[in-house]
């Protein structure tokens, strides 16, 4: 087995993170410090990563999170902020959970946290193309044409952004508010608020809702629970 898939494996993180760690130098087999991608991992192998054993997971974790705002997802900040791994852990101290994917600071939502990094690495990977559903509150009023702008494509960083599926909700008179489904298959930094915002809207709250058919539902803001047999099968299949 290549050693960033045995990483990915023994739950360190995703493959492409697994490969970071062993082109910086921190991972030795068998006593030696290896660089080379390529490494065969045999039965019996010492692995180790960072100056720690590590060792194929016995059995993976899967857990459904609803992200809260005021929190990153990240395993660690350097800023001292809370992250999603603070929150779960309480029940998995000893779990090396990553999470797959990211939210942002003041998004919160359906997020997935694992053990197993070739799922993470298979389900992050720019080919997959899985549907992300997010609703947003968009400050003012937001028309069908705005939409349209955004169901074509706008310019994010240079390059236009994928087609988008865009929906629109509801618009409050009261309180000058849209509510807007929207839909992606990309994983641009803050990708949703940016496109609003390249049509001169600023969105105000932002939650993700689902992740290709899976949905949130029945999680409370700040809560997780494991996933199902069933939801499990169907990421590995998706």
């Amino acid at each position: 087995m290549r050693i960033n898939k045995y990483l990915a494996e023994c739950g360190i993180a995703s493959r492409r993170k697994c490969e970071q760690f062993i082109t910086d130098g921190l991972v030795s087999v068998n006593g030696k410090t290896v660089t080379d991608l390529s490494t065969q991992i045999e039965p019996g192998d010492n692995v180790t990563c960072e100056g720690r054993r590590v060792n194929p997971a016995r059995k993976h974790v899967y857990l459904v999170m609803n992200k809260p705002k005021g929190c990153v997802t990240t395993v660690s900040d350097d800023r001292g902020r809370k992250t999603v791994l603070d929150i779960v852990r309480t029940s998995y101290p000893d779990t090396r959970l990553f999470p797959v994917g990211r939210l942002d600071y003041d998004t919160e939502g359906m997020l997935i946290l694992t053990t197993d990094g070739d799922l993470c690495n298979r389900l992050t990977h720019p080919s997959s193309e899985i549907p992300k559903i997010y609703l947003a509150r968009v400050e003012g009023e937001v028309k069908e044409n705005d939409l349209n702008v955004l169901r074509r494509g706008v310019e994010l960083d240079g390059r236009k952004t994928g087609k988008c599926r865009a929906k629109l909700i509801e618009y409050n008179r009261k309180t000058n508010m849209t509510a807007v489904e929207v839909t992606i298959s990309e994983g641009m930094n803050r990708e949703v608020r940016r496109m609003f915002e390249a049509i001169g809207k600023h969105v105000d709250f932002l939650k993700r809702v689902a992740i290709g058919d899976l949905r949130l539902g029945g999680v409370d803001r700040g809560a997780f629970r494991k996933l199902t047999a069933e939801e499990v099968e169907y990421l590995k299949n998706v």
